[in-house]
């Protein structure tokens, strides 16, 4: 809905070519510096200092590339989480005050982060070929497929290529946030207690949790598959586990506290 400037590539004709890790990192540094510019990112360095300590605390167990993640709070009422290749993490105001403690964030946080760690928006690019949009985005922006290209200005949206995943994969970027809080000494029951939240929120008031169901695909099938995940752990290694912190309900107070978001722009 934000983003209108992001410049992607059009071919006619261009077979795919393959992205590296770093060919994805450096791809997705530039469409960040580009959601960042429309994005109403919050600049609140307190905020900001507590989230990149949680996504940190969960992301250094999870990914072994040496990708330096990065997290950002948007000032938006609605609820949503995305992630841009390369480690860039995007969560909604709107998502953290509906959440209830700190296990439920940092679940969406190892979600977002196994998106990056399986490259799900990369696999999405290379099988773009057809549509000739993800993939020769990728390799217009960073000269990886040779000449012959011609570019052209197409609108993108956060909840569009980096967010619309097949329900494999989020079955699988599940499983992988699951693994990951564990790793981190975090409560995965986060992870489905976050999921009732927002399917009680569709009944009540379906307006205010749209556009993440627009995204993520989402049902109580998906619910009972993270409990059982979650059940196929180890009682052992469960118990003890951190479900929240009075540096969590700070946190989240100070969020509620911020400025009213900007209302959205008109559409074009």
């Amino acid at each position: 809905r934000y983003i209108t400037g992001a410049i992607v590539a059009l071919s006619v004709g261009l077979s795919a070519c393959s992205i590296s890790p770093q060919q994805e990192i450096e791809m997705g540094a530039q469409y960040a510096t580009e959601l960042n510019k429309q994005l109403p990112i919050v600049e609140d360095a307190e905020i900001n200092r507590y989230l990149t300590l949680l996504g940190d605390s969960i992301a250094r167990l999870a990914d072994q590339r040496g990708i330096t993640y990065r997290f950002f709070l948007v000032n938006s009422q609605e609820v949503n989480a995305f992630a841009v290749p390369g480690g860039f993490i995007y969560v909604n105001r709107g998502l953290i005050e509906r959440t209830t403690n700190m296990a439920q964030l940092a679940g969406v946080l190892g979600h977002e982060i196994g998106h990056v760690t399986m490259r799900h928006s990369v696999e999405r690019m290379q099988k773009a070929q057809g549509a000739n949009i993800g993939v020769i985005a990728a390799c217009t922006l960073l000269r990886a497929c040779g000449t012959g290209l011609e570019q052209a200005a197409i609108d993108i949206v956060a909840s569009g290529v980096f967010a619309k995943f097949s329900r494999d994969d989020e079955r699988e970027a599940d499983r992988e946030g699951v693994k990951y809080v564990i790793r981190s000494g975090i409560d995965p029951m986060g992870v489905p207690e976050m999921f009732r939240i927002l399917l009680d929120e569709r009944q009540s008031r379906p307006v205010g949790v749209e556009t993440w169901f627009l995204s993520h695909p989402l049902a109580e099938d998906r619910v009972k598959e993270t409990e059982k995940m979650i059940a196929g752990y180890d009682p052992g290694i469960l118990v003890g586990l951190t479900k929240d912190s009075p540096n969590y309900q700070s946190f989240k107070r100070r969020v509620a506290s911020l400025p009213a978001p900007p209302p959205p722009p008109a559409p074009r």
